[in-house]
């Protein structure tokens, strides 16, 4: 009987297709499933409900694709945030969502590696999946040598950083694995847990319940008020547990890693007068195509109310006043766009 494949061709195809990283894992089931189950069933995904379907499923890619073999993981990278920061009445914009939608970009290119391997190996399978797909990612990345998991959850490539989207191809193939180093990139450093504004950080876990980037990508329903002043200037996303890891420090090798065309520009800061003055139509002219279409017009409407009103005492101009106060007065529906200008109004003193 044959032995696997070697992983190279695979490998230096998936480069080659403009990725920046690239590896092979084995279809198993994850080392960290039943932790995961754990933190699941603790409710730590707050509404994040989706991923309480299929969880079984996350855990082992063979439950996904019948006789799948080997996971082949690969990743782009992104540019970081811009350091300076607008000053006046703006919105923050997570760096991962600025350029387009990772989902299209990534996939185009994992469907087009799929279509060319099974014209060689036939009777082989091939899945592309980009982070909608029932799969522990990070996990599979981790043991294809992408990275580690790093105590903010996210996969560090040690020395250059996490700055990183992920996609995998799920294929019956059986692929020898690629080297990976398993542990700890963190040591005693606790510098995100630290800095997370909302408390949602413990050591390799998150409670999305209170993370910034769930509460204004995902969340479905009002904002508590106790973690309005967390969201400081986010208006979609957060990246300060990124911000200040020092894997993402600025050194030569970080300012040289190698970041995909179609995720460097876009839009960084949103005004949130603009915002707060949106119809259907201009909300699409701004975030058409881009990973930012995830929230919906009154989500984006409650989130600039929530960063207005975590703006300094006294400084907001009278058009963005006027444009809270349309806000509270809107119908809305279940995600707290009246309460959210409420509160912004009150701690401005109207």
């Amino acid at each position: 009987m044959a032995g696997p494949l070697g992983a190279r061709r695979f490998v230096d195809d998936c480069l080659a297709a403009d990725f920046a990283l690239a590896g092979v894992a084995r279809a198993a089931r994850s080392s960290h499933a039943d932790s995961w189950l754990s933190w699941l069933s603790s409710g730590l995904h707050g509404e994040l409900s989706w991923m309480e379907r299929y969880a079984e499923i996350r855990c082992d890619p063979r439950s996904m694709l019948e006789g799948a073999r080997s996971v082949i993981c690969v990743a782009d990278r992104y540019q970081p945030p811009a350091k300076e920061i607008p000053e006046g009445a703006f919105g923050r914009v997570a760096a991962y969502a600025r350029g387009r939608d990772y989902h299209r970009v990534m996939k185009k290119r994992l469907h087009a590696l799929c279509d060319d391997w099974a014209g060689v190996f036939t009777g082989a399978t091939f899945r592309a999946c980009v982070d909608t797909a029932p799969l522990l990612e990070r996990d599979f990345a981790q043991s294809a040598g992408l990275g580690r998991v790093g105590k903010n959850t996210m996969l560090i490539e040690p020395s250059v950083g996490s700055w990183m989207l992920l996609g995998e191809i799920v294929t019956t193939l059986e692929i020898e694995p690629t080297p990976s180093e398993q542990g700890d990139p963190c040591g005693t450093c606790t510098r995100c847990i630290d800095a997370c504004p909302t408390d949602a950080l413990s050591p390799w876990s998150l409670d999305a319940g209170r993370c910034v980037s769930a509460l204004t990508i995902e969340q479905r329903t009002p904002i508590d008020s106790s973690l309005h002043a967390g969201v400081g200037m986010w208006v979609f996303g957060c990246d300060i547990c990124q911000e200040v890891c020092p894997h993402n420090g600025a050194t030569e090798r970080t300012q040289a890693a190698k970041t995909h065309a179609l995720q460097q520009d876009g839009v960084e800061f949103l005004s949130l007068i603009e915002v707060l003055q949106w119809d259907a139509d201009a909300r699409l002219d701004v975030i058409a195509g881009t990973a930012m279409t995830r929230a919906t017009l009154d989500m984006w409407k409650r989130n600039a109310c929530v960063v207005a009103g975590n703006l300094p005492a006294g400084s907001w101009p009278s058009d963005l006043h006027s444009a809270v106060i349309a806000a509270r007065d809107e119908d809305e529906g279940s995600v707290g766009l009246r309460e959210a200008a409420a509160q912004a109004l009150l701690r401005h003193g109207s």
